[in-house]
């Protein structure tokens, strides 16, 4: 379960993990969950859950702020950390708007390529000065 230092990310690892397989094979990340052969913690639980139910308006947020890039044309490591992020971003206000920036570049940077931590910052910069404008933890589109 949550609690202790590491465990968010952790937890969001394994929900990268779920959420990744389930975009690759093109199934409802749900049952990518329930088929897992060892108990996921709550906050990947609530994750995978919170993506699953609104995939369709965080793709709508990230086609907004993501120039020139669509949803579907983001390689798939990176659209599902971005796809995380949002989720928290827009229904988690209890984790600051820095710690979901700082954990998703760390995730693109651990495991995709060496370009993708600097586009999710981007991306999640412009995102979180629209759904977070009172600076909760400013970000910035440089770092």
């Amino acid at each position: 379960m949550v609690g202790g230092i590491g465990s968010r990310h952790e937890a969001r690892e394994e929900a990268l993990n779920v959420l990744y397989e389930a975009d690759v094979r093109g199934v409802d990340p749900v049952s990518i969950l329930e088929a897992q052969d060892f108990e996921v913690g709550d906050y990947c639980q609530d994750v995978v859950l919170g993506v699953a139910e609104d995939l369709a308006k965080i793709d709508q947020y990230l086609d907004a702020v993501a120039n020139d890039w669509s949803v579907d044309r983001m390689p798939v490591i990176d659209r599902t950390i971005l796809r995380m992020a949002t989720f928290e971003l827009t229904e988690r206000p209890d984790v600051p708007t820095t710690a979901v920036v700082s954990e998703a570049v760390e995730l693109a940077s651990q495991y995709s390529t060496e370009n993708s931590g600097r586009f999710v910052n981007g991306v999640l910069a412009r995102l979180a000065s629209d759904l977070r404008p009172d600076g909760a933890g400013q970000v910035s589109a440089e770092s």
